[in-house]
């Protein structure tokens, strides 16, 4: 974006009319039309210097919204539409929320009671005055931890678009992005703010099946997409991967393994696949395009924009795209003294190369030995019946734990013929194994499931430790 544009809409018209447009599922958007309307019912003024918490479930609107709001409210706080509502009040007392915006004809029960709110929509009206910016607005986006309250994670426009600034990117209008992610995560917020200044962007909706949002990705032409490798091996396992003709396939949030990159070559044969590693604290930290599973460890200690090292195990890293720090009173140090996030992802060097082996705390101990999760499930999902898979703890009397798993298997086609037996593959999964990974590593128990849970950030649901 334009070093000095004081606001996401200011960067989007600084060189005329932005051409791209937002779809929805229902609805879409046309971005030059925000140069003369509003989303917000002629009620934008009323927003401006204020902390202003977004908890619409519809994404179209979402998006408008921070369009309209970078550069006016003091303050923005993203609220995934998942947000336990129990959460709700600690979030605006965090963030000294005083006013809110939500879906105008779906006003949430547990809308909380602010001095200003306003109902969003996706049809535009017109805008009363002319657009102006006139500070810089605090963007605060939740962490989607699996246990106890979020964290709110303070950012600027500058830090989130700082990849932005240091990517090649494609000409203006030459591409149509999609993500399966909600734009309100880290992850998708930055498909967002690409797609906004290459061209346009088509939105999923939670609710909406596979198969139709891929059939509305490609009615929409879209060159470019990402997700987390669990949305890719759903939309491997849907059969309609192959409806979508993109040019750039993107891979981020979980690990990607060899064999969900392969299979995405496969069905891409024209596409740069690529893996990138972020998190909503420390930023972006790396994209890697050549087909391989981690990272060349070249990276580390390499300077430029970002800087990567690895410290007691886990990756580390410093950048412009760093986020300033934590809300609330109590809120722990995002950064240590030498501006480094630790990630907490660990990693281990194999060949030169650095392969991620799950987060710090998910670790299986097998009588005093380790395991983690992902080694397990990266032999597992390298068969060629497999698709996805999860391994788990499960408690054992002498040991204290054992190796439990269980696999999602992927349908007959695509040449592969006749699936053997489910007895049969279970074998020969624990054959494989057992010829790859330690003994203590080897699943006590393998079983086939129809499907595994994936949360609303597009990660595997895993047990509590």
């Amino acid at each position: 974006m334009p070093s000095d544009a004081r606001s996401l809409w200011e960067s989007l018209s600084a060189a005329g009319p932005p051409a791209g447009r937002l779809y929805g599922p229902h609805a879409l958007a046309a971005l030059a039309d925000l140069a003369h309307a509003s989303s917000l019912g002629g009620r934008l003024e009323e927003l401006r210097d204020r902390s202003v918490i977004l908890t619409m479930k519809n994404q179209l609107r979402a998006a408008l919204a921070m369009i309209e709001l970078d550069g006016v409210a003091r303050r923005m706080v993203l609220c995934p539409p998942d947000l336990a509502a129990e959460h709700l009040g600690a979030v605006v007392r965090e963030a000294a929320a005083d006013a809110c915006v939500y879906d105008a004809d779906g006003a949430p029960a547990e809308l909380p009671a602010l001095q200003t709110r306003i109902g969003a929509r996706a049809q535009l009206a017109p805008l009363s005055g002319t657009r102006r910016s006139s500070r810089a607005t605090e963007w605060i986006l939740l962490t989607s931890g699996t246990t106890g309250a979020p964290k709110l994670v303070l950012h600027t426009l500058a830090s989130l678009t700082s990849a932005l600034d240091a990517a090649a990117r494609p000409a203006p209008g030459t591409v149509v992005w999609s993500t399966f992610y909600d734009i309100r995560r880290y992850g998708g917020l930055q498909i967002f703010f690409r797609a906004l200044h290459t061209g346009s962007l088509l939105l999923s909706d939670p609710a909406e099946p596979v198969i139709e949002f891929l059939a509305r990705a490609a009615a929409a032409g879209v060159t470019h997409i990402s997700g987390t490798p669990s949305h890719w091996r759903r939309a491997l396992m849907s059969g309609a991967a192959g409806t979508i003709a993109p040019r750039y396939v993107r891979l981020s949030g979980e690990i990607a393994d060899q064999a969900v990159l392969d299979s995405l070559r496969a069905t891409y044969a024209q596409a740069t696949v690529a893996h990138a590693f972020a998190s909503t604290e420390a930023g972006v930290g790396f994209e890697v395009r050549d087909g391989l599973a981690g990272f060349p460890a070249t990276l580390l200690g390499a300077g430029g924009a970002v800087e990567l090292a690895v410290s007691g195990e886990t990756l580390r890293i410093r950048s412009a795209g760093t986020a300033q720090r934590y809300l609330g009173e109590a809120a722990e140090a995002l950064r240590s003294p030498d501006g480094f996030v630790d990630t907490g992802d660990r990693l281990e060097e194999r060949g030169g190369r650095y392969y991620f082996m799950g987060r710090r705390g998910g670790v299986i101990n097998v009588g005093g030995l380790k395991v983690h999760p992902e080694e397990v499930e990266a032999v597992i999902n390298a068969h060629p019946w497999v698709r996805m898979s999860l391994v788990r703890a499960r408690r054992n009397a002498i040991t204290g734990s054992v190796v439990a798993a269980e696999v999602v298997l992927a349908e007959e086609g695509d040449g592969r013929g006749e699936r053997p037996p489910a007895e049969a593959l279970t074998r020969e999964l624990a054959e494989s194994c057992r010829r790859t990974l330690a003994p203590h590593k080897v699943p006590a128990m393998i079983r086939i499931v129809p499907s595994l849970e994936v949360s609303a950030s597009g990660k595997l649901v895993r047990p509590l430790a």
